[in-house]
């Protein structure tokens, strides 16, 4: 049967970070992903974590300035020098808290950027995270993410991300594989995970239109969380969406699962 984690950035925004693991958990999940540790001491996330007797299964590196737009930094040329002080303290945190994967956020370029300069320089970077990294014990993650929620991100495609990951040869870089991004930009979802599988380190959901909890939108859930089973995901799928109304209230899609 899947196993869900919530994404407390996007689940349980209505709570203040440090007490969102609890709501979690009192809502029946057993594991957590969010977005970013950083506003807080790494000492202060852990300790509500572990209070909340769940698991830690992911947050991502430092995106550069988020408030400004910015949404990774590991394809950005000129910017290098602060990707890998970013994955120092990704790492710094990811090790403390106890994970096991952490995802790196490709980053949105100028419109007019070589190519080139712009794939060499997501290649070197993710060269030296996945390095850095496998010294530590983790897995660092890549995500195609769709140009509608994001416009101008680098990295949007399956296909684009295998290459990638098969350019750079590393046997701790995988693919994180979110239902919602790809059903918006290349659809064929039930095909496509079973042919990846074997490159797939985490899974995440979100119904579209909307972003919201299954069931809202267009995606047949059901029969992708049947063929998820059947094709032999072990790992965690990350409940990455934005309620529709009150988190619980929304959450009869999952009480078979949760338990």
């Amino acid at each position: 049967m899947p196993r869900f984690n919530a994404n407390v950035s996007m689940m349980f925004n209505e709570v203040p970070f440090l007490e969102r693991f609890a709501a979690a958990a009192k809502a029946g999940f057993k594991g957590v992903e969010f977005l970013f540790p950083y506003d807080f001491p790494k000492e202060q996330v852990k300790a509500a974590v572990d209070a909340s007797g769940l698991e830690l299964v992911l947050h991502n590196m430092p995106p550069g300035d988020w408030a400004k737009g910015e949404r990774g930094l590991a394809s950005l040329p000129g910017r290098e020098d602060e990707f890998r002080a970013g994955v120092a303290k990704g790492l710094e945190y990811a090790t403390h808290l106890g994970l096991k994967q952490i995802h790196c956020m490709s980053g949105i370029p100028a419109a007019d950027a070589d190519p080139a300069k712009l794939r060499a320089t997501f290649v070197a970077n993710l060269k030296f995270a996945a390095t850095e990294a496998k010294k530590a014990g983790l897995t660092v993650l890549i995500e195609p993410i769709n140009l509608r929620d994001i416009p101008g991100y680098y990295l949007n495609y399956s296909k684009q991300a295998i290459s990638l990951m098969d350019e750079i040869g590393a046997d701790n870089l995988f693919l994180q594989y979110d239902i919602y991004h790809m059903q918006i930009m290349e659809g064929d979802l039930a095909p496509t995970m079973e042919k990846l599988l074997p490159r797939i380190g985490h899974m995440q959901i979100a119904d579209t239109p909307g972003r919201h909890e299954p069931g809202t939108g267009e995606i047949h859930y059901p029969f992708l969380f049947d063929h998820i089973d059947r094709i032999g995901y072990k790992g965690w799928i990350g409940c990455e969406y934005r309620p529709a109304g009150k988190t619980e209230d929304g959450l009869g899609w999952a009480r078979q699962y949760l338990g």
